[in-house]
Order: C-alpha cells, then sequence, then structure tokens
C-alpha cells in the first residue's frame, strides 16, 4: 500500500513502531494525515482496531486518523487532501 501511495506522489513516514502512533503519516498536497492500514483480507474481526489505537484516533486533535484498507480508501483520501488545500 505504501508502494501505491508513493507511487502517486504523495510522501509516508512509517511510525507503526511507536507505541500509540498508528501506522504512519500520509503527506500530500502540503497536508498530512495520520494513517492506520488494516488487511481487507481479513475477517472483520481481525480489522478491529486495538485499544491504543482507539486512543490515539478519539483524542487527537489535529487532523482526524484515517483507516485505509484499500487503493480505493487510498484515492479518496488523497482527493480530499486536495480539496482541502484548495479551499
Amino acid at each position: 500500500m505504501v508502494k501505491f501511495i508513493r507511487g502517486l506522489g504523495a510522501t509516508f513516514q512509517h511510525t507503526h513502531s511507536i507505541p500509540g502512533a498508528l501506522d504512519g503519516i500520509l503527506g500530500y498536497w502540503g497536508i498530512d494525515v495520520r494513517v492506520e492500514f488494516k488487511d481487507p483480507e481479513k475477517p472483520r474481526s481481525a480489522r478491529k482496531l486495538t485499544p491504543a489505537e482507539v486512543e490515539t484516533i478519539s483524542t487527537w486533535q489535529g487532523r482526524r486518523p484515517v483507516i485505509i484498507e484499500t487503493e480505493e480508501d487510498v484515492l479518496k483520501v488523497l482527493k480530499e487532501l486536495k480539496l482541502a488545500r484548495e479551499v
């Protein structure tokens, strides 16, 4: 998924090794958003957010973190970031 993101001209920094930091930070059009990846091939129960992820997402005071499962999700996020930049 990171290769796909970068191939579209966005940047991605891994942060998954930092407890509670989610999987990474996606940057596009001068805007950053925190990202959590979930594998759509796994059963829904295996894609649930961990307690640390729920805490991070619910308390984060910056741009709301996003959960990405598919390439279509990536395209949606990038479109939203581009539109936010144009406002």
